[in-house]
This record gives structure tokens, C-alpha cells and sequence, in this order.
């Protein structure tokens, strides 16, 4: 009985330092769809550093505003998570920052004319507070419309961005 409990514990202990790691630190989510080739496919498990641009710490309207703790700049050309306000997951490549200019409009940010910072992806203006974090790697890759047990591929293992 008291080996049992202390594997329950053991166990219990493990699942909270595993939700704790990937609500903190890093997480992984799946590419849906070709949008983003070459740089990745579908199938793709890509791993997200919450920490690269700062963690992100709660957001307007509840009980915490919205901050990043350890803020740190995004840059041109990283592959940024983010999710929208019901929490589906997206992924672009940051094509603009506040304050430059494209197709005669300027991206807005604090400095300029927003109460925010906005970057520009492929899927249009993204507020910052929505940003979790910086695609770091590609984790594995397998085929979606094969079953788990094959359609991995050897090329797509552990490349970093």
C-alpha cells in the first residue's frame, strides 16, 4: 500500500512539473496544412519557446492586464504563435514591425498611434499581447493521412529554425 501511494505521488508530482513546463516554457503544436512550405509541411510538430519574446502574463479585460516578464524584441522574419481570442493556435512569419511602412500604411505600435504594438504576418495585423512565442524547432514530422505507426520522416527530425 505505502509503495503505491508514493508512485501516485511520484505520478501526480511528474504531471504537475509536465503542465507546469509546457504552460511556462515551451509547447508543441501541429502543422495544419502547406501555408508556410518550405519551411514546413503538414504534419510537422513544431516546438514554441514562450519565453523568446518574454512570457506572456495575463491579457486586458481580466482579473491580470496584459505584460510579457523578461520582454525581449521581435525581429523581421521569425516565425511568431500566436492565438486569437478563442484560443485557436496560429503560426506566420513576421514580415513587419511597428512603424514601417507597407503598401502605404504604417504597421501601428505605441510610439505612433496605438496603445499596442501590431505586427504584420501573412495573416494580416497581429496585436502583441496575442503573440505566445518564437517557433524554435521542427520536432518530428509525420505525414497526416498515414496512420501513427509509419509516415515519419527522417529529413524533418529536431531542425532548428
Amino acid at each position: 500500500m505505502r509503495g503505491a501511494l508514493k508512485f501516485l505521488f511520484a505520478l501526480a508530482v511528474a504531471l504537475v512539473v509536465m503542465l507546469a513546463f509546457r504552460g511556462l516554457v515551451m509547447t508543441v503544436c501541429t502543422i495544419e496544412g502547406d501555408g508556410l512550405h518550405p519551411h514546413f509541411m503538414a504534419g510537422d510538430r513544431v516546438v514554441i519557446n514562450r519565453w523568446s519574446y518574454g512570457l506572456r502574463t495575463g491579457e486586458k479585460g481580466s482579473l491580470f492586464d496584459y505584460g510579457r516578464i523578461g520582454r525581449q524584441e521581435i525581429k523581421k522574419g521569425d516565425f511568431i504563435a500566436f492565438d486569437d481570442s478563442i484560443g485557436h493556435l496560429f503560426i506566420c512569419r513576421c514580415t513587419a514591425l511597428p512603424g514601417d511602412t507597407i503598401k502605404n500604411m504604417i504597421v501601428p505600435g505605441i510610439v505612433n498611434c496605438a496603445d499596442q504594438d501590431y505586427y504584420c504576418g501573412e495573416l494580416g495585423m497581429i496585436p502583441e499581447e496575442r503573440i505566445i512565442g518564437r517557433v524554435c524547432m521542427v520536432l518530428f514530422s509525420h505525414h497526416p493521412s498515414e496512420p501513427f505507426w509509419k509516415g515519419y520522416s527522417k529529413e524533418r527530425f529536431c531542425l532548428f529554425q
